[in-house]
């Protein structure tokens, strides 16, 4: 199954993939439905969850009705225990939306909600990351999650982004991330896709982060929290939900 997983991801562009999941999840949740796991962003439980990576699959990762991963499940379980997310009325800018949440985002009569991508189906609007169309100090909130690790210029982006969010804001923008490097690792004389894919972990990633993405968000004027909410789980919950232990949440406030 993974290598089948793998090759859909390699080959099948990602708007295209949006739109076929829509028939897809019922599907697989129905087959796989079971009590060894369970999605806390649905409440769903499964015997196994899917594989999913572009060149080294992750094995019992991807729930199958909302297609989250361990940082969508580890996000929705910080923003439900530990932030006002869900209550006080705020205005919410959501870089290219995730499946897991789109729909649950839009629901909520607390949130003003705007997305934003260049590519994605369920943006509301096409905008460049490093050249966004909103005004100065527009945004309560703003998720911005896998994003950046795909933008050549990510002191732009992280400048836009500081730019748009009101004072007394905050955000959340996860990256993949190797805690085990100290400096992020460029390098664009690599051209090859699958060399590429093999180093940064997918063929459109531009870098791979290291320890100091914290300090360059900082350097823009953002205050940093590292947050390792999964230490906040028991070993068996951790397994349960299916979470990267160790994995750090980027709480930035203005």
């Amino acid at each position: 199954m993974k290598k089948i997983f793998k090759l859909i991801l390699n080959i099948i562009p990602r708007p295209i993939l949006i739109k076929m999941s829509y028939w897809v999840r019922p599907i697989l949740a129905f087959f796989m439905r079971g009590d060894n796991f369970v999605d806390p962003i649905d409440g769903k439980s499964f015997k196994s969850f899917l594989p999913y990576g572009y060149e080294n699959p992750r094995e019992n990762v991807l729930a199958p009705a909302t297609l989250s991963l361990e940082r969508h499940r580890l996000l929705w379980l910080y923003l439900k225990n530990e932030t006002n997310f869900f209550t006080d009325n705020i205005r919410l800018l959501h870089f290219a939306p995730e499946q897991a949440f789109y729909k649950r985002f839009k629901t909520l009569k607390n949130i003003d909600y705007t997305t934003t991508d260049l590519n994605s189906p369920l943006a509301d609007i096409e905008a460049d990351i490093c050249a966004l169309p909103f005004n100065d100090k527009s945004f309560d909130v703003i998720l911005c999650n896998h994003v950046l690790e795909h933008i050549p210029d990510d002191t732009k982006a992280m400048e836009e982004l500081y730019r748009v969010l009101k004072p007394g804001g905050w955000g959340i923008f996860q990256i993949p991330q190797d805690l085990n490097r100290m400096e992020t690792f460029e390098d664009n004389s690599i051209t090859d896709k699958k060399e590429r894919a093999k180093i940064f972990g997918q063929y459109d990633h531009v870098r791979v982060y290291g320890r100091d993405y914290f300090k360059k968000l900082r350097s823009i004027g953002f205050s940093v929290e590292e947050v390792d909410y999964t230490a906040n789980f028991s070993a068996e919950e951790i397994e349960r939900y299916r979470l990267a232990k160790g994995e750090l949440i980027p709480l930035v406030r203005k």
